[in-house]
């Protein structure tokens, strides 16, 4: 995916027309990028995406498992970036870290959204039948019920699980995509799971952890 496909004027035309911007956006830090971004500047948004288009995809790719939602969840998270960049606080998190927040969060959504689809059923569906069908329900209703106990942790700790369980990241590589110390995120990995386990009991499901 390129940034034109972002539906805003940016990539080798704008470069093209505006050649002067495109070494000072290259020397600009992340923050100050965004701070461009915020004034509606288009080159570093273009820049911005030619430094964290790749790992943001690959973020998307790890949780989604699939390349063409993965493109999606990496444009509509840019474009979260440009209506929202008036919005960073450098005090708050590093550039990095905000940019790709907006990443994994449109990654999670559209997990949820996949999840709901295929637990819909389908008009005029036939009911499965057969060998597995039972399990196939089974694990379908297992899915929901994990679900629903992850909504009802607080934000952090459920991004922190999500992160790790869909993303496959280990503490260390969360603290570091989170701007946290390592220490936090154990905390917060911990009380999550602590809290995650008990809504599955309450549940009555059987496994501790999704």
């Amino acid at each position: 995916m390129c940034t034109a496909e972002l539906g805003l004027d940016v990539g080798s035309r704008r470069r093209a027309n505006r050649p002067e911007l495109v070494p000072a956006a290259a020397q600009l830090s992340d923050e100050a990028l965004l701070g461009a971004v915020a004034r509606s500047d288009e080159t570093a948004l273009a820049e911005l995406y030619d430094r964290f288009g790749r790992v943001a995809y690959g973020l998307a790719l790890r949780v989604l498992r699939d390349a063409a939602l993965a493109e999606d969840a990496v444009q509509e998270a840019f474009l979260q970036v440009w209506r929202s960049a008036d919005r960073f606080d450098r005090r708050r998190a590093k550039a990095s870290t905000w940019i790709l927040t907006f990443v994994h969060r449109r990654s999670v959504d559209l997990v949820r959204r996949e999840e709901r689809r295929r637990t819909e059923p389908a008009e005029a569906a036939p009911v499965p039948t057969g060998p597995g069908a039972d399990e196939a329900v089974e694990r379908r209703s297992k899915r929901e019920v994990v679900q629903e106990a992850l909504r009802q942790l607080p934000p952090e700790q459920r991004e922190a699980i999500e992160l790790a369980y869909y993303g496959g990241y280990t503490q260390s590589e969360l603290a570091d995509l989170l701007g946290e110390p390592l220490g936090t995120i154990k905390s917060r990995m911990f009380a999550g799971l602590q809290r995650l386990r008990g809504l599955l009991d309450e549940a009555g499901f059987e496994a501790a952890a999704p």
